[in-house]
């Protein structure tokens, strides 16, 4: 579960930093499995500025750039060479400076570096909105009217607040927590700060011209069940606060009355259902059960046939509209076309939805919450306070009276404590009045009290606290742990060993690992050539560590690169003729830099970095009379990194075009932001410096992050029962475009049925067009829960092409 830092403090008021509250969500059972930063941009606009042009003057050697000089608030203005049309001397402008990344609203990020156009110099570059991500328009610069001080960073100038994302691992029994307020009320009890509701004072009915009756006829099923209309409305995208809200916890917008109730969910825990009321022809919703067989089409565009357990929302008693509490159908979901809404809110048996659920094999935001237990109190509040979030966001008024179906009203739980029990089961006596304020905190009253115990009140929210076990839990984990100290007379007969990663034996079997695919193992000296770091100065972090006593002035310094040490290795081989040669070091990387104390003198500190090193030349298959030689590729050393990879159970999430200082071309795989791996053709210039006379392939791994991520436990999953299907198409795609960009448009659109998908020919020709390529591409498609069916085969493929034609400009050929 998905929770935002910045959507979590307008229910509650903390003062910790994401980390902090972490660790204390952590301490009362609701487990943080991470942290993300969400930036408002990609990249946050870091090293984006506001400034002024103070001249500018046309270049004397092109017609359509202009010579500015610009005042980001430095010393000395910076010299841009601008190609905008309408940059004029005296505007307020955006800003970015050398080394700043951009990340564009489409096309790959770049990072901007000093350089000379057409012989003049450039610091910088002024931006368009599309340039740094904040819009589509290229018509020219961005010119503002503000007085801001120049050198104002312009992530504050727009105000784009960042959020985090806090993974939380939930548990099953704390179905209460599983939204933002869930969240706001454990912290309530742990910093004794009130939750802060969204006010609803302004809700009221404008008319009842548009009724809709309501019948339930499976109150077992269905104890609560309240609805009511909504009319005029204007569907249509939602506005930018609706979805940042949304996307900070990894849900994608729809249209601003679906991501009204998907906000409501997760903001109050409440799932919530909006039907397009021109679907309830007979002016009745009737929540019952069918014939077993019936059919039923959903939103995905699945045909289901109903069992006769499933609870359904029907147009009168025959037509079914939706799965209640698990999955809308597609005919009468909210669309473009909609002008009028039945909003549903209700309290479904927690029973009734997880048999469902499992039946049809459907997991949804509110089958994952109704089957676990909702509040039966909350469909009051969340129904008004969706109507009045839906008239904000998409105009209309309200046309009905609130129905609200509850004939029999769930009762608290009422379970007698003893002071005793408490005390003998957490192991010390905490003071009465800092337990009772603690369940007050967290919504249960105390009843019936006396000198021996009291009766806790439990709000049925509180699906896990029925019994008085229940009850000392709360106390506990609200109390801490930590605060239980341990006794001196503890003792236990077995202790679990937690072993850590052993670095050296984890070394030790990805070296096996390369062996076995015919690598060597090379070991080098750390120290070497000031000349070797002079070459590629640009790209180190830190300063040489100088020998104070060197052997020699070619052994003077402390590598801080692999690279010239394996290519050392590899020239000494391919000169006593050792020309097909795949190397491999696990070695160290050493770096200074100058911290200040707090008497302002320098302090020199020293860094020590372990890496693996993997080095390609030669052929990688030896010329037989059954065959010629093959030369090292790329894709060579691709296999060899994701063997590496694959061994330890990480997976790369992201991949970027390695430094060109290093790399003639390759790439570079992260881990969250960080680099764990770069590789591909070395820069020739390199390779002659240490006087390799051929094409060298070079992978830096950092094996620090490597041994970090890697956890050991090896993941798994039941062989499906039922057969995979393979598709191929053939797509014309612009030559800039990787078969990494393919994938990932491919996996964002089919989520729940691509297993698989490779690229297995390419073809590059004149009657293709310029600049054009065609990828030969297969698709494995395996549905877990049933056989696929040529229609949703069909219909997946169709999706796929849809995207492929939109997100990359891709022809399919027929």
């Amino acid at each position: 579960m998905n929770i935002s830092y910045n959507w979590l403090t307008q229910f509650i008021d903390v003062d910790q930093t994401p980390d902090e509250l972490g660790k204390l969500l952590t301490s009362t059972g609701l487990e943080v499995d991470g942290i993300d930063t969400i930036e408002a941009v990609p990249g946050g606009l870091t090293g984006v500025v506001i400034g002024t042009v103070l001249t500018c003057e046309r270049h004397p050697d092109a017609d359509k750039l202009s010579l500015t000089t610009v005042d980001v608030g430095g010393e000395t203005p910076l010299s841009i060479v601008c190609g905008a049309p309408n940059v004029a001397a005296g505007q307020r402008v955006v800003v970015a400076t050398v080394g700043a990344t951009l990340h564009p609203s489409s096309g790959e990020p770049f990072q901007i570096k000093r350089a000379k156009i057409r012989g003049a110099a450039s610091e910088g570059m002024l931006c368009a909105e599309d340039e740094i991500g904040l819009g589509t328009s290229h018509d020219g610069i961005m010119v503002l009217t503000t007085d801001v001080p120049n050198g104002t960073a312009a992530a504050r100038y727009f105000q784009l607040e960042a959020d985090h994302r806090i993974e939380i691992g939930l548990t099953p029994n704390r179905a209460d927590a599983a939204s933002h307020l869930g969240v706001a009320r454990d912290l309530r009890a742990l910093l004794g700060k009130p939750v802060k509701w969204p006010s609803i004072d302004a809700f009221k009915v404008d008319s009842t011209e548009f009724t809709i009756q309501v019948r339930v006829e499976d109150t077992a099923a269905c104890p609560r069940y309240m609805g009511l209309t909504l009319s005029n409305l204007h569907v249509g995208e939602s506005p930018e606060w609706l979805k940042k809200r949304l996307l900070s916890i990894g849900l994608t917008p729809i249209n601003n009355i679906v991501d009204v109730t998907n906000f409501v969910c997760h903001g109050l825990g409440q799932p919530m259902h909006a039907f397009d009321a021109a679907a309830i022809t007979t002016g009745e919703v009737v929540v019952k059960t069918l014939p077993a067989g019936t059919p039923f089409t959903t939103l995905d565009g699945v045909d289901r046939k109903l069992t006769p357990t499933d609870l359904m929302i029907c147009n009168g008693d025959a037509e079914p509209m939706c799965i209640g509490g698990v999955f809308g159908g597609k005919t009468s979901g909210v669309s473009a076309e909609t002008t009028r809404i039945f909003l549903e809110c209700a309290y479904f048996s927690p029973a009734s939805i997880r048999k469902t659920a499992q039946q049809h094999g459907l997991k949804t935001d509110a089958s994952f919450r109704y089957e676990r237990g909702t509040d039966p109190n909350m469909p009051p509040f969340a129904l008004r306070f969706a109507a009045l979030l839906i008239q904000e966001v998409a105009g209309g008024q309200i046309t009905s009276d609130v129905i609200d179906v509850y004939p029999t009203p769930i009762a608290d739980f009422r379970v007698p404590v003893t002071y005793r029990n408490i005390d003998r089961l957490i192991g010390i006596q905490i003071d009465r009045q800092r337990m009772h304020d603690i369940l007050y905190g967290l919504d249960i009253q105390t009843d019936e009290l006396t000198e021996s115990g009291f009766v806790a009140v439990v709000p049925p929210y509180r699906v896990d606290v029925t019994r008085e076990a229940d009850v000392v839990e709360e106390i506990l984990r609200i109390y801490g742990l930590d605060n239980v100290p341990l006794s001196a007379s503890l003792a236990a007969d077995t202790l679990s060993e937690f072993p850590e990663v052993d670095v050296n034996q984890l070394q030790a079997r990805i070296g096996t690992v390369l062996a076995a695919t015919g690598f060597v193992e090379a070991m080098s000296l750390s120290m070497t050539r000031p000349a070797y770091h002079e070459a590629i100065r640009a790209t180190l972090p830190l300063a040489d560590v100088r020998l104070l006593n060197p052997l020699s002035e070619e052994l003077s310094v402390l590598r801080q690169s692999m690279v010239f040490s394996m290519l050392d290795a590899l020239v000494y081989n391919l000169n006593r003729r050792q020309r097909d040669l795949s190397l491999f070091e696990f070695g160290k990387v050493y770096g200074s830099s100058v911290s200040t104390g707090d008497n302002g003198t320098g302090a020199t500190k020293y860094h020590e970095s372990p890496r693996l090193a993997l080095v390609m030349a030669g052929n990688t298959t030896a010329e037989t009379w059954q065959q010629p030689g093959k030369a090292v590729a790329f894709h060579d050393m691709a296999a060899a990194v994701n063997r590496v990879l694959s061994s330890l159970r990480i997976k790369p999430t992201d991949q970027q075009p390695a430094d060109p200082t290093l790399f003639q071309y390759g790439l570079t795989y992260t881990l969250g932001k960080k680099p764990v791996v770069t590789f591909g053709l070395l820069n020739p210039k390199l390779a002659k410096l240490a006087d390799a006379k051929v094409p060298v392939y070079y992978a830096d791994f950092d094996w620090a992050l490597l041994t970090k991520r890697y956890s050991g436990k090896a993941s798994y999953a039941e062989v499906s029962r039922f057969p995979e299907v393979r598709r191929d198409l053939s797509l014309v795609i612009d030559r800039s475009v990787s078969f990494a960009q393919i994938e990932q448009v491919a996996r964002q659109t089919e989520r729940k049925l691509l297993t698989g998908l490779n690229v297995f020919d390419v073809y590059e020709g004149a009657n293709l067009g310029a600049g054009k390529k065609a990828y030969a591409v297969s698709f494995t498609l395996q549905d877990a829960t049933q056989t696929l069916t040529d229609a949703v085969i069909d219909k997946t493929m169709q999706r796929l092409m849809a995207a492929f034609e939109r997100e990359l400009g891709a022809t399919i050929r027929k």
